[in-house]
């Protein structure tokens, strides 16, 4: 490894470091005089701060990162997501460097990987910022659960670009600037979690009801069912769902498709690949793919550049995209294996199969990973053992889905709400147990949840003989704040009384149940931890569709498709 890039990387350090201690000595002087000793400044600071979990950081960066004195909250706000835009940069800066010294192709891969994800994560940063730039503090009240909502994945994103860097002097480099990112994010939304409240120190007070309620994406035209922004073309798109029955493939759209693909030469492609790399650069609008009946053996990321995709079949058992890469088999990352990725926002999937067929000793085999925003998929089946569906990050939203797996076959930090889908546990490996969930929440103040709403969860045929030997769970934390959700769900016997399984001996997180149904219902022996919660009625409506995803992604609300948008039992 060159000088150069040590230098580089090392210098980012001191120069936060250098400021952190400039700035403790003021904060800790100040508070040993008493608050009437700080600076006005200071003070708002401190305000600001007052939220958050990394306090002292938080009063450090923000110092620094207004040195013209100002006390105004909006400029604070602005400054914090800055000051995480500025450190990204300094991520994408060393992980550049790095590349340019490293031939080990698994840590080259891993570089490229960090640096992809940080791409992502700034330009959601831009969004962020640009929406607390256009926006007064009461547009910004409407607007706080949008801008946490393109703050969540730089948490995601970064703890993924850590957990898939092999050991090594980069990591150590990276690993240093990344811990910096997630710490003064999380900041950021519990501020913008807070924000009433905040803003109270100012002597500014929010309308608490429009803060909760209220967001500007949600402006309706009076005169029509869907929302002025909504494009016409994707009016007619959705406005299939509204017809009787359950039609697929174009019968069920309605439209002509940009592209057909059919393995005997029927359309115009004959992979599915093939469609999406005709993608037309500059495209607008939806670009729609149908898939005819068949099996196609691809493997296939769908880059950020290709948005508002959307991509339907002759139904989830005739139409399916399978693959077989796997972490033991194929020597890979996790991210590395799905049969089918999508990095694209926008992104519909409709009558479709995602299949993974590594099998349970394959261990980590993804069939489907979504690391984007505003994607939705409507009866389509999602195939594997372990580590089936990868919701990485981002706003999705399933329904009369069939999901199945072994080993945490749903997982991942995203907002992600399933609804009305069959879960299905099956046999896996001899001696392995079976988690349904495996939410990744690294920091505390992330609004990103997995919730399963008005699923069925049982075994497959294969596992109910042996379905009270090998335990089978509703989930387990795999990061310390992993937040997962089950609501109006029927339960079946073979779940632990237990309900959860800790993680290495962690038992952290929130593991919330209400109003769940059926023989592994009963809550009277679940896990003594802090974090489970049987909840009541008004927790559990935050995590339906109107008010966890219908608020921040309108979308979901005009796809035309019928779901559930409150509890399925009020």
């Amino acid at each position: 490894m060159g000088a150069k890039i040590v230098v580089s990387a090392v210098s980012i350090i001191l120069v936060v470091g250098v400021a952190i201690g400039v700035v403790v000595t003021v904060h800790k002087n100040g508070s040993s005089s008493g608050s009437d000793k700080l600076s006005p400044q200071m003070k708002a600071i401190s305000s600001m701060c007052d939220p958050t979990s990394y306090k002292e950081v938080c009063m450090q960066t923000l110092s620094s990162a207004t040195n013209n004195g100002t006390t105004d909250p909006k400029e604070l706000i602005k400054a914090s997501i800055n000051l995480i835009a500025n450190n990204v940069q300094s991520s994408l800066n060393a992980t550049k460097s790095l590349l340019a010294s490293v031939n080990d192709p698994n840590i080259k891969w891993s570089l490229e990987n960090c640096h992809k994800l940080h791409e992502t994560a700034s330009e959601r940063l831009q969004k962020a910022i640009a929406a607390v730039t256009d926006s007064d503090l009461t547009g910004l009240g409407d607007r706080a659960a949008q801008v946490q909502n393109w703050l969540n994945p730089v948490i995601s994103n970064t703890v993924t670009c850590i957990d898939e860097l092999d050991d090594s002097p980069a990591k150590e480099q990276i690993k240093s600037i990344a811990s910096n990112i997630n710490k003064i994010t999380d900041n950021a939304l519990a501020i913008l979690g807070e924000l009433p409240k905040v803003l109270a120190a100012f002597d500014i007070k929010l309308n608490l009801t429009s803060f909760q309620t209220s967001r500007r994406l949600l402006q309706e035209d009076a005169s029509t069912e869907y929302p002025s922004w909504f494009p016409v073309s994707d009016r007619k798109l959705m406005a299939r769902g509204k017809r009787g029955g359950h039609p697929t493939g174009p019968r069920a759209v309605g439209i002509a498709p940009n592209a057909v693909v059919a393995q005997d030469g029927s359309g115009q492609f004959r992979t599915l690949a093939d469609a999406l790399n005709a993608y037309p650069k500059g495209h607008k609008g939806r670009y729609v793919v149908y898939v005819k009946a068949g099996v196609y053996q691809e493997f296939y990321v769908l880059t950020k550049e290709k948005v508002n995709v959307f991509i339907y079949g002759d139904g989830a058992r005739r139409t399916i995209i399978t693959g077989d890469k796997s972490v033991i088999k194929s020597h890979l990352k996790t991210s590395q294996t799905p049969t089918f990725a999508v990095e694209a926002n926008g992104f519909i999937a409709r009558d479709i199969g995602f299949t993974n067929t590594a099998g349970p000793d394959g261990e980590q085999a993804v069939a489907l990973r979504v690391n984007a925003d505003m994607c939705a998929f409507f009866s389509v089946r999602i195939d594997g053992y372990q580590d089936s569906l990868y919701v990485q990050s981002g706003l999705q939203f399933y329904r009369n889905c069939v999901i199945s797996g072994t080993v945490d076959f749903i997982f991942g930090d995203s907002s992600t709400i399933i609804q009305n889908s069959l879960i299905i546990i099956r046999k896996g490996r001899k001696g392995n147990q079976n988690t349904v969930t495996a939410p990744g929440n690294e920091e505390q103040h992330e609004t990103t949840a997995l919730v399963l709403h008005n699923c069925r969860i049982v075994p497959e045929q294969l596992l109910v003989p042996e379905k009270f030997v090998i335990k089978s769970y509703l989930g387990r934390p795999w990061k310390k704040y992993a937040k997962s959700i089950i609501m109006e769900t029927e339960i079946g016997d073979f779940i632990q009384p237990a309900g959860y399984l800790s993680w290495n001996g962690d038992q952290t997180g929130y593991f919330g149940e209400y109003g769940n149904r059926g023989p592994g219902a009963d809550t009277s022996r679940r896990v003594n931890w802090r974090g489970f919660k049987i909840m009541g009625k008004a927790d559990a409506e935050q995590y339906t569709v109107q008010r966890y995803l219908n608020v921040k992604v309108p979308w979901v609300r005009f796809t035309g498709i019928k779901y559930i948008p409150g509890l399925f039992r009020p």
